[in-house]
């Protein structure tokens, strides 16, 4: 098992360059967004630069992420942890250094003190918000204005060890291994532990489904050539 996120991330870019690492479904809105493992890890290199360069975090420093199981929400967790940065996810007192929520969200946001706070309507092509809340600046937006390339953290995040040491025992509780292509209910599986880490520290890609439609999981697995299903 690799030691950091980080790894694990580019362990998944090498097996999933150009083919799907991550592909979402929100059979509400009809958006499908599929992404590579190189069109992913460029999102999270975005996001990475923003919160050392943008921000000018230090790593160490607490992110909280208060959003639904996402494509976007991958790509900043994931970010955080390249940046040796720990993610709060609602479930740390205290205050924060850095913060990003949806508009759904904002009640909750509030509770967390930190002057530079991020929104995203998770809206299909990743489009920017109509109306940005007082005192919030549009993710997408702000993080196409940095690389798609990161260095690297001078230190592993602080969750790192914690995360994986999770993610490997319910990658084997679930029945995920290499290769896998994992359909998951985001109502059943809410936690980016199951969700997100722990395909990936198993090697496996994501087809993230939320308010899925029963009616289409037959079909969709067969799409996606689905090899192990999570829905309940």
């Amino acid at each position: 098992m690799e030691s950091t996120i980080p790894q694990a991330l580019a362990s998944a870019v090498r097996h999933f360059p150009t083919t799907p690492l991550l592909t979402y479904y929100d059979d509400s809105s009809g958006d499908r967004t599929e992404l590579s493992g190189v069109t992913l890890d460029n999102w999270v290199s975005k996001t990475a630069n923003m919160l050392l360069d943008g921000v000018g975090l230090a790593p160490g420093d607490t992110v909280a992420v208060l959003m639904p199981p996402h494509w976007q929400t991958a790509a900043i967790l994931l970010g955080v942890a390249s940046a040796g940065l720990a993610a709060d996810l609602g479930d740390r007192p205290g205050a924060v250094d850095a913060l990003f929520t949806t508009p759904e969200q904002l009640t909750a946001a509030a509770a967390k003190a930190t002057i530079d706070r991020y929104a995203t309507g998770l809206l299909p092509l990743a489009m920017p918000l109509r109306s940005v809340p007082d005192g919030y600046q549009d993710y997408v937006l702000e993080v196409r204005n940095y690389g798609d390339h990161f260095g690297g953290a001078p230190a592993p995040g602080p969750d790192d060890a914690t995360v994986l040491h999770r993610a490997a025992s319910r990658a084997a509780e679930l029945g995920i291994t290499a290769g896998d292509r994992v359909l998951v209910d985001a109502r059943a599986y809410p936690d980016p532990v199951d969700w997100l880490f722990a395909p990936l520290v198993a090697g496996a890609s994501i087809v993230l489904c939320t308010h899925l439609d029963p009616a289409k999981l037959e079909a969709r697995v067969d799409t996606e050539k689905v090899t192990r299903t999570l829905t309940r």
